[in-house]
């Protein structure tokens, strides 16, 4: 148990060293040596979880994309039918918009389109981690809206994916596609006009 266990601690602990590097240097320049480094471990422990540094990229970016990916559903979780609609979606948009504006998210991002001519199915791996789980567990929270009355009758799924381009479009282009750290009073302006604008189109 406890060799399976820390198997698992350096596994994760290479896939944090692996993105970390990749983040800061971009997969061209990264090489396994200074992931090793950066992981506390010694080089052929890379290559005996990894074979080669294509697997440890992907590996590192689907990893990161499960973790951006919870912190996502964990926002939407914010999303009750009871209470004030206003407050509860006020306070989903703004813990998506400072997930999306965060240095992991960010890192992901540019990865991922970075690599998009080498490695072209990452970006639909990533993205149904991310943003198609999101969109799903939105409509679903949306839905209990709709049943509870505190939002008229509406396509979850439809205001769903209008609610996160409310979101993601402004901090895209604010941020010059994640170029520009936004500060937190931009970002959750964006996240509560974001909300305002769902609410006065579908408010019971």
């Amino acid at each position: 148990m406890t060799s399976t266990r820390g198997r698992i601690d350096k596994r994760e602990a290479i896939l944090d060293a692996a993105f970390a590097v990749f983040a800061r240097v971009g997969y061209d320049a990264a090489n396994v040596q200074e992931i090793a480094a950066e992981a506390g471990v010694a080089k052929p422990t890379v290559y005996n979880h990894f074979h080669d540094k294509e697997t440890l990229f992907r590996a590192a970016l689907a990893a990161a994309a499960e973790q951006v990916g919870a912190a996502n559903l964990a926002a939407v979780e914010r999303i009750t039918p009871d209470g004030d609609p206003r407050r509860t979606l006020t306070r989903a948009a703004r813990a998506l918009a400072r997930r999306c504006c965060d240095e992991r998210s960010r890192a992901l991002r540019t990865l991922t389109y970075a690599q998009l001519s080498r490695f072209p199915e990452l970006l639909v791996d990533v993205h149904a981690v991310t943003a198609g789980r999101l969109g799903d567990a939105l409509a679903d929270r949306l839905a209990r809206l709709v049943v509870s009355g505190r939002l008229r009758h509406c396509d979850p799924a439809l205001v769903a994916e209008q609610f996160l381009a409310l979101l993601t479009g402004p901090l895209e282009h604010r941020s010059h596609l994640g170029t520009r750290r936004l500060p937190a009073a931009e970002i959750d302006a964006v996240a509560d006009q974001a909300a305002e604008t769902v609410l006065r189109a579908f408010a019971a």
